[in-house]
């Protein structure tokens, strides 16, 4: 059946079930049973996490970033300051806590800079984005176990530093495009 413009009607998988695999903090897999329009039926994995907070903090030409080890890569990455919303906080407040744990920089007027999701078919994990105009260092080091270096990174250098592999993750990426794209505008 098509609708007014006729473009056909949506059509959507159906779920017979879901069990669950492993639960944790951080983290709940599953296998959910699932059945296509055309009857075809087939086991998918699931997995959802809590939403995750990442600040894209600038100050004139350059942006915030951390240098880290990430064991799953085993890497070493640049990313932007940022981690899980835990339940009942705001996620703003996540955001300008995790910039400021993880750099020992207190971000200044903190706002909402978007969202995504960076799985679409297989996990439900929300990642909210913040632009924080300037900062104060606070004096304090950054968290060791987050952090092996803080740098401020000229804008200019993004686009080579994510062609070298240097800044491998989808929020990071999104957020610093995201900026780039609006300073050009």
């Amino acid at each position: 059946m098509a609708n007014e413009t006729n473009v056909p009607a949506l059509t959507t998988w159906t779920i017979h079930g879901e069990r669950l695999v492993d639960d944790s903090r951080r983290l709940k897999l599953s296998i959910a049973s699932v059945e296509l329009p055309d009857g075809v039926t087939f086991e998918q994995y699931v997995l959802r996490m809590p939403k995750a907070a990442m600040t894209v903090v600038v100050d004139n030409d350059r942006v915030l970033m951390i240098w880290r080890h990430r064991f799953i890569l085993d890497q070493w990455v640049w990313e932007l300051p940022g981690g899980y919303v835990d339940p009942n906080e705001d996620p703003l407040l996540t955001a300008a806590r995790e910039v400021e744990e993880e750099t020992g920089w207190r971000p200044l007027a903190v706002k909402p800079f978007g969202s995504f999701q960076p799985i679409t078919g297989t996990a439900d994990f929300e990642n909210l984005l913040f632009l924080a105009e300037g900062a104060e260092d606070t004096g304090k080091p950054a968290d060791i176990n987050e952090t092996a270096r803080v740098e401020w990174i000229p804008l200019v250098e993004i686009p080579e530093r994510i062609e070298r592999g240097e800044i491998p993750g989808a929020a990071a990426q999104i957020a610093l495009f995201k900026l780039l794209t609006q300073r050009r505008s």
